[in-house]
């Protein structure tokens, strides 16, 4: 009886109210935000929360692992016949960077590609810890929210603009492409890659992955 009961606390802060209850009015809508739209603003949304997350200025959508990974190797022009490093590679990574025509080495003096944290619910409110430590292995970050349960999604982040215009150029309907779209005129034409990928994030699935990290509880 003498032990003081507290209010538990909130699972979303107050400021955060709003643009919950409008993101997920966009959810129930599906068949809006699953169009290409200029104004759209679920993946902005998503790439600045996982910007200020890592602390990164830039960040590439992509709608599965395999995605990003491309993107990473191809911003920092690692492509067919190149030579690359990765710390603990999966099976996956392997085949893939395999399928690329990428030869995998062990060497130290190779630079390391990129590093990757794989996300899900029990590891997402330390985020800021393994961010911190994978940023001393590799400048480019590769987060994976797959484990999220909302459908294969990770990014690509890095402080890098060079490494986000290519990542972006990758991407059927990426940055560039809409921008193309929307003015009619060529953007960045010196950017373009030999081939396009139907790598774009769909809206609907960003807006599912911002809704866990306004419900996360950061641990310091």
């Amino acid at each position: 009886m003498g032990d003081t009961l507290t209010k538990p606390a909130a699972p979303i802060e107050k400021e955060h109210y709003f643009s919950l209850s409008f993101v997920l009015t966009r959810v129930l809508n599906s068949g809006v935000i699953m169009s290409i739209e200029k104004n759209d603003h679920e993946l902005k949304g998503l790439e600045k929360a996982i910007a200020k997350l890592t602390n990164t200025k830039y960040v590439s959508l992509f709608n599965s692992f395999t995605g990003a990974v491309h993107g990473a190797f191809w911003g920092q022009d690692i492509g067919y016949g190149s030579v690359a490093r990765l710390e603990h590679a999966s099976e996956q990574e392997r085949k893939f960077a395999k399928w690329l025509g990428i030869q995998l080495s062990t060497d130290p003096h190779v630079k390391n590609a990129y590093s990757a944290i794989t996300v899900d619910g029990h590891n997402l409110h330390r985020l800021e810890q393994e961010i911190r430590s994978s940023a001393a292995l590799s400048p480019v970050l590769i987060l994976d929210f797959t484990g999220l349960g909302f459908g294969p999604v990770a990014a690509v982040a890095s402080n890098d603009e060079l490494v986000w215009k290519k990542a972006e150029r990758l991407k059927i309907f990426g940055a560039f492409d809409l921008q193309t779209m929307w003015t009619q005129e060529e953007s960045a034409p010196e950017l373009q890659p030999a081939v396009q990928f139907n790598y774009r994030l769909s809206p609907l699935v960003a807006a599912c992955v911002k809704i866990s990290f306004l419900r996360r509880n950061p641990s310091s």
